[in-house]
């Protein structure tokens, strides 16, 4: 069976992860956001804001876990599995801050191709920071912009998921997908 693989992108503040939680509610498969356990796991390792310090090894932890998020998606049964951002967000993070890295990356986000992108756009009425998203709202719509670029630029067709309360943002997803 070929499972189709859909992305819900964004920056942060937009809702990706109540998103997220919504479509899991609906009975769809997930795979969650990984950059969070990537940033716990390193502070174990004496590092406080992995990003910051080296974000060129951050992202090729993020870009490794994503990867291998993708291919065990082959492995699973369901017609359609979502992820809580792709591949291309790692190209997309370290262009916005303007960090260079290896063809490899691109490489990577080549051959692995998703069926269709949502991205969510910043939502200043709910951007909030805590100790694993430091970025203002400045830079949420910064990373936006970014996303939307990267996206674009692997070839995808993005599909912005409109401001409105998370069962109707996961209604959209669903009519857009045929599944509703």
């Amino acid at each position: 069976m070929n499972t189709k693989k859909i992305v819900i992108a964004g920056g942060p503040s937009t809702g990706k992860t109540s998103v997220i939680k919504g479509i899991e509610d609906a009975g769809f498969k997930c795979f969650h956001e990984i950059s969070r356990e990537i940033t716990l796991q390193a502070r174990k390792e004496g590092i406080e804001q992995l990003f910051l310090t080296d974000p060129l090894l951050f992202s090729k932890r993020i870009l490794e876990g994503r990867l291998q998020q993708y291919k065990d998606s082959n492995l699973h049964k369901e017609a359609i599995i979502f992820f809580d951002r792709g591949l291309p967000d790692v190209v997309a993070y370290l262009d916005c801050f303007g960090t260079p890295y290896p063809d490899e990356f691109l490489k990577v986000c080549q051959e692995n191709i998703y069926d269709t992108i949502f991205l969510l756009p910043p939502w200043k009425e709910i951007h909030t920071a805590d100790n694993e998203r430091y970025e203002n709202f400045d830079e949420a719509l910064r990373i936006h912009d970014c996303l939307q670029s990267a996206y674009e630029s692997f070839g995808y067709t993005v599909i912005e998921v409109p401001k409105t309360p998370i069962d109707q943002r996961v209604d959209f997803i669903l009519k857009d997908l045929n599944l509703s």
